[in-house]
Formats: structure tokens, C-alpha cells, sequence
């Protein structure tokens, strides 16, 4: 059973205002919500505030059937964020969204959350569980546009994309194939092979520790700028920057800029974070990808996109299963956390210094396991 989870967005000056009126607006807005059209689901869409200016705070996805705990586990939630009211959208057949809705209802009910609303869509049609009116609600469905309205124009104005299905998502973190993914392999083997020459010829560890650490945090800030810019690092930049992620202090690093703990005046761009780790994910030869995808899924955590969170973290426990930084974050995703929980607690740079200490030839080890890795590099 998948549970997407879209936390309480971060608000900027480019979100927009989507005003949902009426039904067909709600049913407009929900795979922009999400991130995809979708099916054989349950969404529910948490609003805050007072009628007639409530506002929308969360909105989460389950697979349908429904597996316990489904909708319990998000009462909590609720009540933590002073979410009072909620509409509920199943979709698919009757008889699949039916039990799901009956049981959800009566649980926020009981609960003493208001259903504002309770539909079922299916094939470009709705049904209300709230109403009996044929005049308003008729037995064969009312028909809606899922492509296109008002929510869905402004929306993607807005740049908002709602992708076919949640297999599309996954499908956009693939790795790439063909002739990008033989020259990152060339990039690969010649990065290596650097690399291992100057540990050979070190004879003073602990400034290599120091001056490898210092490289690769300023290859992460470098790599932010660069795609805040519109740019795209090179396959060499990419590889180097695979290898630096392999050292916790620097992916930690990396982890903070993506959870906006920069310090005051070194802000860094959310969109240039998620874009670039998308795009280590999938460029990455496998063994690197694990913090790549981790980062990925923090910054869309943050973003309030926990679909692709959810497909992110589970790349790099696919690789790696007992990768920490993304079992931490599927443990918070699974138990409804909002992303402000770990971004509150997580240390800034110079807190990370003082808890860390000086660079040691220890934090290398984990880089060093991967250039000892044999591997058949094309070149």
C-alpha cells in the first residue's frame, strides 16, 4: 500500500492562489495536489481556518483498498495542524471507493472533524456522498473536465504539472541509458582512477581529510548556484560531486542548504536543491545514487511533494537498504510527519562543525569503500 503525503506547503511569492468554488475546481485542483492524475485512490484535503475563508493546509493520498490503519493515522496530523474540516475524493468503482469513504467519514466525524464534502470521480464523472438531490447530484454522475478549467489553466500558468499516473512519477527518476549513461560511466572510471592516485600519494591524511571535506562543500554550494542559474553540471562535476556526497559531513551539508538551514544571507534556492538532485538521481552510477536521492527526497518532503519524497527515498533503500538518512526520512514519512519536525532539528553549518569536529581520515572511508569497488568502466 502506497500513503503519498504532501505536507503543509511552504509559501513563496510564485505559489498560487487557487481558489477552489466549486466541485469542479476541488476535482481540478487534486492532481496538482498530488502531483498525478489519480486512480483506485482516497485524497483527502485538509483546510484550515473559518468558512467562508478556510484555507487549504494538507493533502494526502492513499491506494486503495485501504490498509489499516489508513485515515487513523492522520488524526494527529489534524489535530496538530488545526485542521478542522476536510473533503474527502475517492476514485474509482463504487464498490472499490464506497467502504473506504463510509469508514473515513465516520472516523473524521467521530472525531469531530467537519466533512465539508465526500465525492467519487470515475472516467470524468462525480458522485456526492453529502447529497441525494437528483436535481443537483444525479444517479449516473455529473460530468467534469479533468484536463482543463480555470484551476487547472492557472495552475499550470503557474508551472504545476499533474503527470498521467503516480508510474509516470516514478518513471521521471529512471536512470538515464544510452549514450549519457556510457559517458558517465567513462567519467566514472577517470574520476576514480584520479582519485585513488592521490590517496596513494598522500602522506598526510589529515589535510586530505580537511581539503577534501572543504572541496566537496564547496562543490555543493557551487552545484546549487549553478542550476539556480539554469545550469547543469558536467558529467565530471557530476561524478565528483557523487563521490563528495559519499562523506557524511559533506552530504550533511548538502542536507541542511536543501532544508533551508543556511545561514541568514546565504539563502539558497528550494527549485535549484530539487532539481539538482533529480538530476544526480538519475545520472549517478548506482552505488552513488543512495544520498543523491535521499537530499532528493528532503527537498521535495520540504516542498510538500512527499509522492516524489516517497519514490526518491525508496531508490535509495532499493540500493542501499540500510542507508540512514533515508530510512529516517521514510520513517517520518510513513507516520505522517510534517517536514518541519526534522528541518527545525536539523543543525546548521557552523552547528555541524562544532558537533563534528575536524575533518578526520575516518569520514573518507565510505568514499573510499566505493573507489575500491571493481567495476567494468567503459572508456
Amino acid at each position: 500500500m502506497t500513503t503519498d503525503v504532501p505536507a503543509p506547503p511552504i509559501p513563496s511569492a510564485s505559489s498560487p492562489a487557487l481558489l477552489l468554488a466549486s466541485t469542479q475546481d476541488i476535482l481540478g485542483a487534486v492532481p496538482y495536489l498530488v502531483g498525478f492524475h489519480p486512480s483506485d485512490s482516497l485524497v483527502v484535503i485538509g483546510l484550515r481556518g473559518r468558512p467562508p475563508r478556510c484555507r487549504l493546509h494538507l493533502t494526502v493520498r492513499w491506494d486503495l483498498p485501504l490498509a489499516p490503519p489508513g485515515p487513523g493515522k492522520l488524526l494527529p496530523l489534524l489535530a496538530e495542524e488545526g485542521i478542522t474540516q476536510v473533503i474527502v475524493v475517492g476514485y474509482g468503482p463504487g464498490a472499490l471507493v464506497t467502504p473506504a469513504m463510509d469508514l473515513t467519514v465516520t472516523l473524521f466525524r467521530q472525531s469531530g472533524v467537519t466533512v465539508v464534502d465526500a465525492l467519487r470521480a470515475e472516467d470524468g464523472r462525480y458522485w456526492s456522498y453529502t447529497c441525494s438531490r437528483a436535481d443537483c447530484c444525479p444517479a449516473d454522475g455529473t460530468p467534469y473536465d479533468r484536463e482543463t478549467g480555470v484551476v487547472a489553466a492557472k495552475a499550470t500558468v503557474h508551472g504545476l504539472v499533474a503527470l498521467p499516473d503516480r508510474r509516470t512519477l516514478e518513471r521521471s527518476l529512471d536512470p538515464v541509458g544510452g549514450a549519457e549513461r556510457l559517458a558517465m560511466r567513462r567519467a566514472t572510471a577517470r574520476v576514480t582512477r584520479e582519485l585513488r592516485a592521490g590517496l596513494a600519494e598522500s602522506d598526510a591524511p589529515g589535510g586530505l581529510a580537511a581539503e577534501f571535506v572543504a572541496d566537496g562543500m564547496a562543490r555543493v554550494r557551487s552545484a546549487i548556484a549553478l542550476h539556480a542559474s539554469g545550469g547543469r553540471l558536467s558529467d565530471e562535476e557530476a561524478v565528483r560531486l557523487g563521490f563528495a556526497l559519499a562523506v557524511v559531513r559533506i552530504r550533511d551539508e548538502a542536507w541542511a542548504l536543501t532544508a533551508d538551514r543556511a545561514p541568514t544571507g546565504d539563502a539558497v534556492s528550494a527549485d535549484a536543491c530539487l532539481g539538482l538532485w533529480r538530476d544526480l538521481t538519475r545520472r549517478l552510477e548506482p552505488r552513488f545514487v543512495p544520498p543523491a536521492a535521499s537530499l532528493l527526497g528532503a527537498a521535495a518532503w520540504c516542498r510538500g511533494d512527499s509522492a516524489l519524497a516517497g519514490i526518491a527515498l525508496s531508490r535509495a533503500c532499493d540500493i542501499d537498504p540500510g542507508y540512514s538518512m533515508a530510512n529516517l526520512l521514510m520513517c517520518a514519512l510513513r507516520h505522517l510527519l510534517p517536514p518541519r519536525v526534522l528541518r527545525d532539528r536539523m543543525p546548521t553549518s557552523q552547528e555541524l562543525d562544532r558537533e563534528m569536529g575536524a575533518p578526520r581520515m575516518a569520514w573518507l572511508l565510505p568514499m573510499i569503500a566505493l573507489l575500491g569497488e571493481p567495476e567494468d568502466h567503459a572508456e
